[in-house]
């Protein structure tokens, strides 16, 4: 098949890479504007550009895909259908109805479970024990398309955000190469949406990472989990922002009664202890404002954590 492929992350760079090796003609490679990155502030172009690049692949960058003169570089580059992956810009009515087989869209959730911006943090931090690929036709709706193609995954006990990023990432490159097979040998039956069972992943942002010790010990660590290693799940510690990188949940132990939340229960040897709301938070990896990452062990070495201390807001 011809494709246009749209995408901008490491994500859409994967299933870029996927269709590529299972034949299929890329046409042409739609993705954002080189973005400034880092303190020189020099722009630096998406994975998709990059990948597109190597496999010499003409590249399009527009600010705004519906745009006039977006819409009519699109046609310019016939292509049999489009294929989305995290592209970041919603596409027009009119883009959608261009190619002949309409737009496919590359989804890390099994809809309609997490439409929206972050549904692989969200699925981790709520718990679910699977999660998966969609490839969806897309329409003007978020996420709201008929469902063409599924594949499961399962979600590990240790699995954050970046493991699971990518394991999906891989899994969506192999699930939308057998969705086209699939689509040009007239097997795929489109599916509508059960709307009453869907929920939204809004876009994370840099606050949700606070951690509240008034929940679970489970919750708390699914938190930290799903907010590895962007924005990182942090609380305060002496005045300073703590940040937790790595930690065991004990929803069974009754360690943390007549403990505030929060509370250092313990600080020795490879793991600071936390009370939590229920059960204990066994925090292995962590690092102090203006300090780097690092095991427990060697974290207390330098900072001398006292039982009783309070971790929060309230910590000073």
């Amino acid at each position: 098949m011809k494709i246009v492929f749209m995408g901008t992350p490491d994500f859409a760079a994967g299933a870029l890479e996927a269709l590529i090796g299972a034949g299929h003609e890329i046409v042409l490679a739609v993705t954002q504007p080189d973005r400034p990155k880092g303190r020189s502030g020099a722009p630096v172009p998406p994975p998709v550009k990059e990948k597109a690049l190597e496999h010499g692949i003409p590249v399009f960058q527009p600010a705004r895909i519906k745009t006039p003169e977006a819409v009519e570089e699109l046609r310019r580059h016939f292509a049999d259908i489009y294929v989305v992956a995290a592209f970041g810009q919603i596409l027009s009515q009119e883009i959608l109805d261009i190619p002949k087989y309409g737009c496919l869209n590359i989804h890390a959730s099994l809809l309609p479970r997490y439409r929206g911006a972050s549904p692989i943090q969200h699925a981790i931090i709520d718990g679910e024990e699977k999660t998966g690929i969609t490839i969806m036709q897309m329409d003007a709706g978020l996420d709201t398309g008929d469902i063409l193609y599924q594949r499961e995954l399962a979600i590990d006990r240790e699995d954050n955000y970046e493991t699971l990023h990518d394991k999906l990432m891989i899994l969506g490159g192999e699930t939308a190469a057998e969705a086209l097979s699939l689509l040009e040998q007239g097997k795929l039956t489109p599916r509508k949406q059960q709307d009453g069972e869907s929920c939204y992943a809004p876009l994370i942002r840099k606050s949700m990472g606070e951690i509240d010790f008034s929940g679970s010990a489970e919750e708390i660590d699914r938190r930290i989990r799903g907010m590895t290693p962007w924005p990182g799940a942090y609380t305060c510690y002496r005045g300073k922002q703590l940040k937790i990188w790595r930690a065991e949940p004990d929803n069974a132990s009754d360690r943390e009664k007549g403990a505030k939340p929060g509370e250092i229960l313990e600080a020795a040897g490879d793991c600071v202890t936390v009370a939590a709301g229920r059960g204990v938070l066994r925090i292995r990896e962590l690092q102090l404002e203006g300090k780097k990452r690092m095991p427990a062990h060697d974290f207390l070495l330098g900072v001398k954590m006292q039982p009783g201390e309070i971790l929060g807001r309230q910590s000073r």
